[in-house]
């Protein structure tokens, strides 16, 4: 079990922000649909690079239930992945962000830079997703509390290391950021916490997240899990990320039970599908 020692009493899940309750009022998780315009993301890098499928593809997502859109420029895949400028990353949004918005459901920016994060939210974002949880660019959290904007504090780490014993580094990582949004004056309500998984973590540290994720609902804030076709799925089954469905879904029904409020994936339809069912079943226990 996460020691609890040090760290700050856990606000009451107050969920203050207006869109995080409608989020959170479901009696199932809200999904959140994954938009990549990067050319090398681990998935589906380069599918919707071009404004007018990446346009479609958000549409899609959210006729198959969708309740926000998670919209990224720079690829976080935890192996090989290339940093770019906050000037590229403002290359691929500018011709898509402000149509996808357009939609009429909420949109989260997925960017560790402050300046881009900026830039989304003039343009219609309402959630930046962090992940590295306000850790990263000094003025982030700053930015933030100054827009009154929900924020999503991911776990990350620069290496995986087999040896560190995970849901502690966790637990730390968020007591680190905790700290930096208080300071900076971003309300509890405001905030979601993601154990960020396949980030910095071997395989079975980001099974041990997901089997022990409910040790985080410590924290008393709502819990946002992306497992989707993650690296570890095929440590248990060999598989290529586009044949990870069946791994996402299982992933991701044991982090709804473990108190996850948001899943974040690739395959919406069967993911919404998957929940509403679970959800139903359980009704009747």
């Amino acid at each position: 079990m996460i020691a609890t020692t040090s760290r700050p009493a856990p606000a009451a899940i107050s969920t203050g922000h207006p869109l995080l309750r409608a989020l959170l009022s479901k009696p199932y998780p809200a999904v959140m649909g994954v938009l990549n315009v990067t050319p090398d993301s681990f998935s589906d890098g380069g599918q919707f690079v071009a404004p007018e499928r990446a346009l479609a593809h958000a549409r899609r997502m959210i006729a198959e239930g969708a309740d926000i859109i998670d919209i990224g420029a720079e690829s976080t895949r935890p192996y090989g992945a290339q940093p770019v400028s906050a000037e590229e990353e403002l290359k691929r949004l500018q011709p898509v962000l402000a149509d996808v918005v357009s939609l009429g459901v909420p949109v989260s920016i997925d960017s560790m830079k402050s300046a881009v994060v900026a830039w989304a939210l003039d343009a219609g974002a309402t959630v930046a997703n962090d992940v590295w949880g306000l850790q990263h660019d000094p003025d982030m959290a700053a930015l933030l509390a100054s827009r009154n904007s929900p924020v999503i504090i991911m776990h990350n780490r620069d290496r995986a290391d087999a040896s560190v014993d995970i849901m502690k580094d966790i637990a730390e990582f968020f007591i680190r950021s905790l700290d930096i949004a208080a300071k900076a004056g971003i309300s509890a309500g405001n905030i979601l916490l993601d154990p960020g998984i396949g980030f910095g973590k071997t395989p079975e540290q980001s099974i041990t997240a997901l089997a022990r994720l409910n040790e985080l609902t410590l924290f008393g804030l709502p819990l946002l899990v992306g497992a989707s076709r993650k690296r570890f799925i095929s440590s248990v089954s060999p598989s290529e990320p586009d044949q990870r469905l069946g791994g996402s879904i299982a992933a991701h029904l044991m982090a709804a039970k473990g108190g996850a409020r948001i899943i974040r994936t690739h395959d919406v339809r069967e993911t919404v599908q998957a929940l509403r069912v679970a959800a139903a079943i359980e009704d009747r226990r």
